[in-house]
């Protein structure tokens, strides 16, 4: 059991996470809320254009990264939703 986790967290790994590529595209047009999951779900219906519409190539295990990507988008939705609104956040780091 431990030896097929592992393999599946490799798989996972070097496939990249379908979030964090869709939000660093900034594809003109392109999703922002649920990007990696619509990505994710994109790519298992088959969909032929992945670059074209979300600015990323699908991952190469969509089944295995939709559950990571509905996770990171779950808690990137606050503001995700804020930057479809609008909303300037001015968030900055360290003091």
């Amino acid at each position: 059991m431990n030896k097929l986790f592992c393999a599946c967290l490799v798989l996972v790994l070097l496939s990249g996470c379908a979030s964090v590529s869709t939000l660093n595209a900034s594809e003109p047009g392109a999703p922002i809320v649920y990007s990696g999951t619509r990505l994710d779900w994109y790519a298992i219906q088959g969909g032929c254009c992945p670059t074209e519409r979300f600015g990323v190539d699908a991952p190469t295990y969509p089944m295995l990264d939709l559950p990571g990507s509905l996770l990171v988008d779950t808690v990137l939705f606050p503001l995700a939703l804020a930057k479809v609104l609008g909303i300037g956040l001015n968030v900055r780091g360290g003091s």
